[in-house]
């Protein structure tokens, strides 16, 4: 049986009549879009966070970049934020017309490097975007105190990182925004695109409502620019709703993987994942380094093995973003990592036996390098 990084049909067939009369309960509403679900959903996923407001849009990408816009961010800004992330974190700043600046990242956690932000700061900088990567939690205390004495905003991005807590406070309520996608890969995940920006400030709120619909606030009537049609589709927001309710186990899910290959894989050569303290992590990656990572990842096909790599690619190294002259070296610990990280499979419903296959394959590997 081919073992992937990632599959969704083991939950669905758990979860199937939920998701159906998910669809069901959209269709019969008379309403397929911005009605009861995604109010619904709104009203519960800021309830779940200790947020006032929350407002669903199309996808991830979009929550970055309409939260940018939302919190005042646009042409002739700098936003500090990491290499080490997936690229749309950096083509939403991009989006917004806005310069990523970057800083390196801890070779410890892979989390964002808070004791170069200070030096990034110049008088162009107008937002930190910290990334909460593979469930865990950057530290917030000190961006905060620098964002409040440079009069910064903070936007949040925890794509990867539903459920996870930093000294209990969970992740996207410290900031002034945070931007969530719900691809179907993540801790929680819809049958499709989706995204969401959680916020506590009123205006923000607001300013997100008219930006997802073409800066409208009545019907046909444009009131702000630059403005999207992002809304959150009201099945996904449904389904959403109904998989929000299991987030807890889904996370716990993924602990208990996460646990199995610690143990399993415990004595190799593998450098595992840490989990840095004052973190609850939420693994939605299980991401290990190892220097001959490729030679790994090409054996593991003779067991019909596929794994992932996140990321190969710093962003800044990317043709697309060569514009904004980081030379090689310039982030030495991500260039670094983007060598030797691999993820192995991890979601909540991996069956024990792939589980034990991939850990009994990768110890017979690192045997024979």
């Amino acid at each position: 049986m081919t073992t992937r990084v990632w599959d969704y049909l083991a939950e669905y067939e758990v979860e199937r009549r939920d998701i159906l009369d998910a669809v069901e309960t959209v269709f019969d509403s008379g309403q397929l879009v911005l009605g009861a679900s995604v109010r619904g959903f709104e009203e519960e996923f800021a309830a779940y966070h200790g947020a006032d407001h929350c407002v669903g849009v199309d996808n991830g990408t979009n929550a970055l970049t309409l939260g940018l816009q939302a919190l005042g961010i646009g042409p002739g800004d700098e936003v500090i934020t990491v290499s080490n992330t997936a690229a749309p974190t950096v083509v939403a700043i991009d989006a917004a017309g806005a310069t990523p600046v970057f800083v390196d990242v801890r070779a410890e956690d892979f989390l964002m490097d808070t004791d170069q932000v200070a030096a990034a700061i110049t008088d162009r900088t107008r937002c930190l975007l910290p990334v909460h990567l593979y469930g865990q939690c950057v530290d917030m205390a000190p961006l905060k105190e620098l964002a409040d004495r440079h009069g910064l905003a903070v936007l949040e991005d925890c794509a990867q990182a539903h459920g996870a807590r930093r000294g209990g406070t969970l992740a996207g309520t410290t900031g002034d925004a945070a931007a969530f996608s719900f691809y179907p890969t993540k801790v929680l995940g819809a049958y499709g695109d989706g995204g969401a920006v959680l916020t506590s400030d009123a205006a923000v709120d607001r300013r997100l409502r008219q930006l997802r619909y073409y800066g409208m606030e009545e019907r046909y009537y444009t009131l702000r620019t630059p403005a999207h049609n992002s809304r959150l589709d009201e099945v996904q927001a449904e389904i959403l709703r109904r998989k929000l309710r299991r987030l807890d186990r889904y996370v716990e899910g993924r602990r208990a993987v996460a646990r199995r290959y610690a143990e399993g894989l415990a004595g190799t050569s593998l450098e595992l994942p840490r989990t840095t303290p004052g973190n609850e992590h939420v693994y939605y990656v299980y991401v290990v380094r190892h220097p001959r990572r490729d030679d790994i990842i090409e054996r593991l096909r003779a067991y019909d093995i596929h794994l992932n790599i996140s990321y190969p690619w710093p962003v800044h190294t990317m043709s697309g973003f060569a514009h904004l002259g980081y030379a090689e070296g310039s982030l030495p610990v991500t260039e670094r990592l983007a060598g030797e990280i691999f993820s192995l499979p991890m979601y909540p419903s991996l069956p024990l036996d792939l589980q034990d296959k991939v850990v009994h394959a990768l110890r017979e590997v690192l045997e024979t390098l």
